[in-house]
């Protein structure tokens, strides 16, 4: 597998020097789906990895096997709030999510596009933008909070609707210039310990930081139950707090900056299956 070399880390994250290949292991879904975790690198990525792998891999046996029980799964619990916020009427034009898509399962294949572009609105949006458009130009209802818990609670739900489909995002066409600029966000090195997304993600890989194995940064699996914080955890808080660790300004989840990285760091993981709600640590 190539990997970049040459890159430490700074010394205040405490890298440990101990490697671990990913876990040999293959997530099937309650004993019936079987989830592509790691599969060839899409072409755009050739010179920097040959594999791509999710992150669950990267996790204990303990963890992986959480994930691959929905009654385990303590994310399945806030896709039941989902399907619960799926059926409510709510706004002045007295709809419910099902009034116009009916049940939330003819929603899969809507995740593994995500982020993609709008034609009609001239932008590249993530799924919480358009489950707030829909709100907002449809129901006649308010927009839900971007990291807020009952929007995770509906991106989890669309995810798991979707599990078992490779993820798929356009980066060509009116797509590319949002994409090109994730990409430059995701290579330069920021903050006082001046990283970048790939100093951990594409360079460090499988290393250990503090007490934790290092993965690929995948989204695949996203929105993802933490055991950490014990909730759901969005794509953009989760960048927050990334820029965060390198001591850095971050930005705004739902800003231009981080709708761009969403769509790069999501094109790294084309093929690889929706897992979402995922476990991690």
């Amino acid at each position: 597998m190539k990997k970049l070399t040459g890159i430490l880390l700074a010394s205040a994250l405490t890298v440990a020097p101990a490697f671990a290949d990913a876990v040999d292991d293959t997530l099937i879904l309650n004993e019936e789906i079987t989830i592509v975790t790691r599969t060839a690198a899409p072409a755009h990525m050739a010179d920097e990895v040959d594999e791509i792998i999710s992150g669950w891999h990267f996790r204990g046996k303990e963890t992986r096997a959480m994930q691959a029980d929905d009654f385990d799964n303590p994310g399945m619990i806030f896709v039941e709030k989902g399907e619960d916020a799926w059926n409510t009427v709510e706004g002045t034009e007295g709809k419910s999510c099902a009034s116009c898509h009916g049940a939330s399962d003819t929603m899969a294949g809507v995740r593994p596009v995500y982020p993609k572009y709008n034609e009609a609105a001239g932008e590249v949006r993530t799924l919480e933008m358009q489950v707030n458009d829909c709100r907002v130009n449809q129901m006649g209802a308010e927009k839900l909070k971007y990291t807020g818990g009952n929007m995770a609670n509906m991106t989890a739900l669309l995810a798991s609707v979707s599990r078992g489909l490779p993820v798929n995002v356009a980066i060509d066409g009116p797509a590319q210039s949002t994409w090109e600029a994730g990409k430059e966000l995701y290579y330069t090195r920021t903050g006082q310990l001046e990283l970048a997304c790939a100093s951990c993600h594409e360079a460090n890989y499988g290393n250990m930081i503090r007490a934790d194995h290092l993965s690929q940064g995948q989204i695949n699996g996203f929105p993802t139950y933490r055991l950490k914080n014990t909730k759901l955890n969005s794509v953009h808080a989760r960048f927050k707090g990334c820029v965060r660790d390198t001591r850095a300004e971050t930005f705004n989840p739902g800003s231009a900056e981080f709708i761009a990285l969403e769509l790069y760091v999501a094109s790294r993981g084309n093929g690889l299956h929706v897992e979402g709600p995922s476990v991690r640590n």
